[in-house]
C-alpha cells in the first residue's frame, strides 16, 4: 500500500495566486486602445505602460476646424504617430521614430476619428505620460 499525503492547506491559495498573477501579466502585456474622454475644460491626460512589442493608442472624433495641443513624455524611446483612416488609406499628420518626448498642435482639416499612437519596439515596458488640450 502506498501512503497518501495530505494536501498542504496553503497549496490551493498558492495556485490561485500564481494563476491570478499570470492572468494579470497577460492582461498588462496587451496593446491598449483608449477612447478620448475630454473634461469640461477640453483636456485629456493619461499615464500608461506600453508593453514590449505592443502599442498604446488614444482615439476620438474631432470636428473640422478644431485644434489639439499635445505633449508626451516617455521613460524610453517609442515610435509615435497621429493618424486617421480615410477609406483604405491611413493619413499621418505627425510621425516620429524612437522618441521619448514631443509636443505639437494638431489642426483638424477633416472631421475624423483621430488617434495618437505609441509603439514600443524595446525589450522592456516603457512608461508614458500624455496631455491633450482641445480648442
Amino acid at each position: 500500500m502506498t501512503p497518501t499525503r495530505a494536501a498542504k492547506p496553503d497549496a490551493g491559495r498558492r495556485k490561485t495566486a500564481v494563476a491570478s498573477a499570470l492572468i494579470a501579466s497577460a492582461t498588462l502585456a496587451q496593446s491598449q486602445v483608449i477612447d478620448l474622454e475630454w473634461t469640461a475644460a477640453g483636456a485629456f491626460e493619461r499615464q500608461v505602460s506600453v508593453a514590449p512589442g505592443k502599442f498604446a493608442e488614444l482615439c476620438g472624433a474631432l470636428a473640422k476646424g478644431q485644434s489639439v495641443k499635445w505633449t508626451f513624455e516617455a521613460a524610453g524611446p517609442l515610435d509615435f504617430n497621429i493618424h486617421y483612416h480615410q477609406g483604405k488609406d491611413v493619413i499621418y499628420p505627425a510621425q516620429a521614430s524612437g522618441t521619448a518626448r514631443s509636443e505639437g498642435t494638431l489642426v483638424v482639416d477633416s472631421a475624423q476619428d483621430y488617434c495618437w499612437m505609441w509603439t514600443n519596439k524595446s525589450a522592456g515596458a516603457v512608461g508614458l505620460k500624455v496631455k491633450l488640450s482641445r480648442r
